[in-house]
C-alpha cells in the first residue's frame, strides 16, 4: 500500500513540471485587493501570506465547495490535514504533528484548538461544524498559544465564515444518496447599503449504512442533522463594521454503535453546539490604527441514552447521561501598522461553566484571563520578517466533588512566547523558521475525580490528582516556500518537546487515575504541493491542478525519568498523505479526485481488559465529485448545478478507529438552484 501511495504522489509531482503555468480565475478568493494572498490566523490581523514566519495551510471556499465533505472532520481527512480519530455517526477529532483535538467534550482537554472567526468555537468535535457559509479554513501547523491561550500545543484551525457581498443573492439545494442520505440546503448572501449578511441552513437524515465488506452495520445513521450559520454586519463608518454571528449545530438522535462484533442496535446520542457572537471591528482612515472587540456567548450539549437498559450501573438505571459546557468570553486588541512595522496587543477573556449528571466532580468551572503581544517587522525592503510573541494567562479551576463537598479551587498561571524568521530569497521563494511554546491546564476531572464504572470490561474506581502540573511543549520547525506561475509547494521539519503531559494510569489493580509523565519528543516533517495549468482536451480549455500533501514522523516517543524505555506514543500515525487532481473551466464545470492515505497506528484494543497495545494497519481512501453548472436565461447570476460524489470509491473496508469501520462506497447526487 505504502509503494503504491508513494508512486501516486511521484506521478502528480512529475505532472506539474509539464507545461508552462497559467493561473485559474478561480485560486483569487483568498486574495486582497491587490492579488495577493491574505491570512488572518496567525497574527490576529490581516497580513500577507508571505508575510507569516509559520507554516500556515488555507483551505479555499472554492476547494470546500467542490469537496463531497459534509462537516469539518470530513473535510480536514480528506485534504489530509492530520490523523483523523472519527466514530460513526458525529464524532470526529483531528490530530496534526502529534496532538489531537478532543472529541467527547469541549476543547479544554484538546492539544488541538478549533476557532470560529477567531474565537474558541467550545468543542474539539469537528463533525460539529459545518462547511456551507465557510469562506476559507485556516491552518496553523505547530503552536498558537502565544495568540489563543490553552490547548493550542499542536496547532490551531480558524473555521472562517462567509461575509455577505455584492446584489442579493438566494440558493436552494437538494442532495440524495446512498444509505437513505437526504440533505436540504438554503442561503441567501449579499448586501443592502452598508449592511451585509450571509446564511445558510441545512436539514439531514440518514440511514443505517453497509461496510466496504457488505456488512449491516446497525445504529450508525442520524435523524435531523439540523446545522445553521449567520454572519451579519453593518458598516456604520468607513472601514468600522458591527456584526453578529450566529452558528447552530444539532441532531436528534444520532446512532452510537458498538463495536461491529457486537453490533448494538439502540444506542443513541442526542447532541448540540450554538453560539452567538457580538464583535466590532474598525480602524482609522489612513489604516494605521485597527482594533477589534467582541463578547460570545455558547453552550455544548450532549445526552447518551441505552433504552433498554443493558448497562445499568453507567446509565443510572436508564437515566440519561448527560453533560453540558456553557461558555462565554471576551476578546479586544489594539494593533498598530506602519509599512515595516506592526504591534497587536489585546486581552482575552474565557470562562467555562461544566454539568454532568453522572460521575464527579458532577460541577466545575474553568476562568482564563490572557493577556498577549505580537509584535512583526520587516527589514531589507520587506524581504526580511521577523516575529515576536508573548502571553500571559491567569486561571482559576473550581470544582465540587459532590453535593456534600465543599468547593475547591485550584490557581495557576503560564506564560510563553514565540519568535520567528523568515527572508525572502526572491519574490518567488521564502526560507522560514521559528520557536513556539503550548501548554494546557488540566481539567476538573482529572484533578478531582472519584467515581466507580461497572461494565462489562469490570469495575474500574478512577480517582483524580490534584498535583497535576500544566502540561508544556516547546516547538521548533524551519522550512521553505516557492510560489511561482500557478506552481506553489512548502516542505517544514519540525520537532517538540513535551514535558508534563497528562496520561491516564493505573496506580492499583482496578484504580486508575492521572500523573505528569515525564517528557515525550515528536519530530517530523511535513510538505505540501500543487500546480495549476491549462490543458485543452476536444476543443475546449480546462485548468489542471495536481497536488499532494502529507506529514511523516520520524520519532514519537515518551521519555521516562526512571530509566524505563521510551514508549511509542499511542494514536498517531508514522504517515498521513493526500493527493489528487482538480479540474475546472471558464463554463461552470468543476471536479475532484482525492486520494488520502493514512499509515499504520499504535493503538490500545479495548475488547478486553486490561486493553492491549496493537498495530491498525493503514488505509488508504479515495472520493470523487463532478459538477456542472448551467446558466437560467439570460441571466448572470441565475443557474441550476448538478453536482455528484463517490466516497470510498473503491469501496474498501477501512477504520480510523479500532473496530468501528466506517460506510462503503457512497453515492451522492445534488441539485442547486442559485437567483
Amino acid at each position: 500500500m505504502k509503494k503504491q501511495f508513494v508512486l501516486c504522489v511521484a506521478a502528480g509531482m512529475l505532472a506539474t513540471g509539464v507545461v508552462k503555468a497559467e493561473v485559474s480565475p478561480d485560486t483569487s478568493q483568498t486574495m486582497n485587493h491587490t492579488g495577493k494572498e491574505v491570512v488572518v490566523t496567525a497574527s490576529r490581523l490581516e497580513e500577507l501570506k508571505k508575510e507569516v514566519t509559520t507554516n500556515v495551510t488555507v483551505i479555499t471556499r472554492k476547494q470546500i465547495e467542490d469537496s463531497p465533505a459534509q462537516d469539518l472532520g470530513e473535510l480536514l481527512a480528506e485534504q489530509s490535514i492530520g490523523h483523523i480519530q472519527k466514530y460513526p455517526g458525529v464524532l470526529t477529532s483531528v490530530g496534526i504533528r502529534g496532538f489531537r483535538s478532543d472529541s467527547h467534550g469541549n476543547d479544554l482537554r484538546g492539544k488541538i484548538l478549533i476557532l470560529i472567526d477567531g474565537r474558541r468555537a467550545g468543542t474539539g468535535n469537528l463533525a460539529k461544524l459545518m462547511t456551507d457559509n465557510v469562506e476559507k479554513v485556516e491552518i496553523i501547523r505547530g503552536p498558537g498559544a502565544v495568540q489563543y491561550g490553552s490547548a493550542a500545543i499542536g496547532g490551531v484551525i480558524n473555521v472562517i465564515t462567509r461575509k455577505g457581498e455584492g446584489k442579493p443573492s438566494f440558493f436552494a439545494e437538494q442532495e440524495v444518496g446512498t444509505f437513505d442520505y437526504k440533505k436540504t440546503t438554503g442561503g441567501v448572501a449579499g448586501t443592502l447599503g452598508d449592511f451585509d449578511y450571509s446564511a445558510t441552513v441545512s436539514i439531514a437524515n440518514m440511514g443505517d449504512y453497509k461496510t466496504g465488506e457488505d456488512e449491516k452495520y446497525f445504529n450508525t445513521g442520524y435523524d435531523d442533522d439540523i446545522r445553521g450559520s449567520v454572519n451579519l454586519g453593518y458598516e456604520f463608518y468607513p472601514g468600522n463594521r458591527i456584526g453578529l454571528t450566529y452558528t447552530h449545530f444539532e441532531v436528534d438522535k444520532a446512532g452510537t454503535p458498538d463495536e461491529l462484533a457486537n453490533n448494538d442496535r439502540d444506542d443513541y446520542k442526542k447532541t448540540r453546539n450554538r453560539s452567538i457572537d457580538v464583535n466590532y471591528t474598525g480602524k482609522t482612515a489612513d489604516d494605521r490604527f485597527a482594533w477589534m472587540a467582541r463578547y460570545f456567548v455558547g453552550e455544548d450539549k450532549d445526552a447518551w441514552y441505552d433504552p433498554t437498559g443493558s448497562n445499568p450501573t453507567f446509565w443510572d438505571d436508564g437515566i440519561p447521561f448527560k453533560k453540558s459546557t456553557d461558555q462565554q468570553g471576551a476578546q479586544a486588541q489594539v494593533s498598530y501598522v506602519e509599512k515595516n512595522f506592526t504591534v497587536t496587543t489585546g486581552v482575552d477573556w474565557m470562562n467555562y461553566d461544566l454539568e454532568q449528571n453522572e460521575y464527579t466532580p458532577r460541577e466545575s468551572e474553568y476562568d482564563d484571563m490572557g493577556y498577549f503581544a505580537l509584535v512583526k517587522g520587516l527589514l531589507f525592503d520587506q524581504r526580511l520578517v521577523l516575529t515576536a510573541g508573548l502571553r500571559y494567562d491567569d486561571y482559576t479551576v473550581k470544582y465540587n466533588r459532590d453535593e456534600t463537598t465543599p468547593e475547591t479551587s485550584e490557581d495557576s498561571d503560564s506564560f510563553v512566547k514565540s519568535f520567528g524568521i523568515a527572508y525572502h530569497v526572491s519574490d518567488n521563494v521564502k526560507l522560514r523558521a521559528s520557536y513556539g511554546e503550548g501548554f494546557q491546564i488540566p481539567d476538573a476531572q482529572e484533578l478531582a475525580a472519584d467515581y466507580v464504572v461497572d461494565n462489562w470490561l469490570g469495575t474500574k474506581h478512577y480517582m483524580g490528582n490534584p498535583d497535576l502540573e500544566p502540561e508544556e511543549s516547546y516547538t521548533v520547525d524551519g522550512g521553505i516556500e516557492v510560489s511561482v506561475d500557478g506552481f506553489t509547494s512548502s516542505l517544514t521539519v519540525f520537532t517538540t518537546e513535551y514535558d508534563n503531559f497528562i496520561e491516564q494510569v493505573e496506580i492499583a489493580p482496578d484504580v486508575l487515575s492521572w500523573k505528569n509523565q515525564d517528557s515525550a519528543t515528536v519530530t517530523g516533517i511535513e510538505g505540501e504541493i500543487s500546480y495549476v495549468f491549462p490543458v485543452s482536451l476536444a476543443g475546449s480549455r480546462f485548468f489542471m491542478e495536481p497536488y499532494a500533501s502529507g506529514t511523516y514522523l520520524t520519532e514519537y516517543d515518551k521519555h521516562f525519568d526512571d530509566g524505563s524505555p521510551d514508549e511509542v506514543i499511542r494514536y498517531i500515525p508514522e504517515w498521513n498523505l493526500s493527493t489528487g487532481v482538480r479540474l475546472r473551466d471558464a463554463n461552470g464545470f468543476s471536479g475532484m479526485f482525492n486520494l488520502a492515505y493514512f499509515g499504520e497506528t499504535e493503538v490500545q484494543d479495548w475488547s478486553s481488559w486490561p486493553a492491549k497495545d496493537v498495530t491498525k494497519g493503514g488505509f488508504c481512501v479515495a472520493s470523487m465529485s463532478l459538477a456542472k453548472k448551467f446558466p437560467l436565461g439570460n441571466s448572470k447570476s441565475s443557474s441550476v448545478t448538478v453536482r455528484g460524489s463517490v466516497e470510498n470509491l473503491f469501496d474498501r473496508n477501512y477504520e480510523y478507529v479500532l473496530g468501528f469501520p466506517m460506510p462503503g462506497r457512497a453515492f451522492t447526487l445534488g441539485l442547486r438552484f442559485d437567483i
